[in-house]
């Protein structure tokens, strides 16, 4: 049976096309700049023309949508097929195929060694960044693999050019935004520092004494989880912060007569992964004085409500959250 489509209307069907085809928005070509670990940039768009020497990004480049996923599952021998387990994201393998164009010999074998020192993977990491037309501009965090051994053959060099297919690995594969999404609350009103995608973290009213919100509605504009980093200023005497899944992770001593967090100080903890840090702001750490079985949560993509309990010991106190959305693509 043919699968049925929709056809276009033409003249041919004396019938009139009803509506108004969408006009397209106005949208600039996007910049891809290259960032070595010793601080240099280099266009990758911004050709000008024969009279200039560059380095310019052409087409074919792989590795800048999604990333590679591992599926684990489980067969057995006496049933058909297999069931899911989970799934992660593998590292990212990257080609850029790169054509650097001199105007003279001297030229072009400056534009190879500057190329080299950025891509080193020994003075440190590459950060490829990616701007749209409207100034949204992505980024992620790669290592020189290969690709720029050199080939001498006619169709890959010449006296004042050459091409390389340059291989990058993100072990990171995913794309970060320039600014962290960003809510503060304080006793009394909170106060919404920065928006994301047009939804901000909704504001937390606290007072003095114990606070006490279920279902505080925070948003992660990025297209995968992120992990949070709080911040508690003082004077607070214990707090508990629970995940939308109920996962949770605090601190309540069975005193509570004393200050967890003095007045000036401040208690940062970090769920990234590779970072799980609980530290004062004095350096010390409180990661023996957490609750047992604590479990630092991530925030999901969108919407999601997290749950905040905290005794304040003066009207000074706060809570600070801030995400770094991560993203799928540029």
């Amino acid at each position: 049976m043919p699968i049925p489509g929709y056809r276009l209307p033409s003249w041919e069907d004396n019938a009139p096309i009803v509506g108004v085809p969408p006009e397209p928005d106005r949208w600039g070509h996007t910049k891809v700049t290259i960032t070595g670990g010793n601080g240099e940039e280099i266009p990758l768009t911004d050709f000008s023309g024969r009279a200039w020497p560059a380095i310019f990004l052409q087409d074919g480049a792989t590795g800048l949508d999604l990333p590679p996923m591992e599926v684990h599952s489980d067969t057995s021998p006496n049933l058909d097929g297999g069931w899911f387990r989970s799934t992660r994201a593998a590292e990212r393998p990257i080609l850029l195929p790169l054509y650097l164009y001199g105007i003279d010999r001297r030229t072009i074998l400056n534009l190879k060694r500057k190329l080299s020192r950025t891509l080193n993977p020994k003075n440190g990491a590459c950060i490829l960044r990616f701007t749209e037309g409207d100034s949204t501009s992505r980024y992620l965090t790669a290592y020189y693999k290969g690709g720029m051994e050199g080939n001498e053959g006619t169709d890959n060099a010449g006296f004042t050019w050459c091409r390389y297919g340059v291989q990058l690995t993100a072990f990171d594969p995913w794309f970060y935004g320039d600014r962290d999404v960003v809510a503060e609350w304080k006793t009394g009103a909170g106060k919404v520092f920065l928006k994301g995608a047009g939804k901000p973290f909704v504001p937390l009213d606290i007072s003095t004494g114990t606070i006490s919100s279920r279902g505080v509605t925070v948003f992660n504009p990025g297209d995968v989880e992120a992990w949070p980093v709080w911040e508690i200023a003082g004077p607070v005497r214990s707090f508990t912060i629970s995940g939308p899944d109920g996962r949770q992770f605090g601190i309540n001593p069975k005193d509570t007569s004393s200050d967890l967090i003095g007045t000036g100080e401040t208690l940062t903890v970090d769920t990234r992964p590779g970072y799980k840090t609980i530290t004062r702001s004095n350096g010390e750490n409180l990661w023996p004085k957490l609750d047992p079985n604590p479990s630092m949560f991530e925030l999901p993509a969108g919407e999601s409500r997290v749950n905040v309990q905290m005794n304040p010991g003066a009207s000074s106190a706060a809570l600070r959250l801030s995400i770094r959305p991560r993203f799928e693509s540029y």
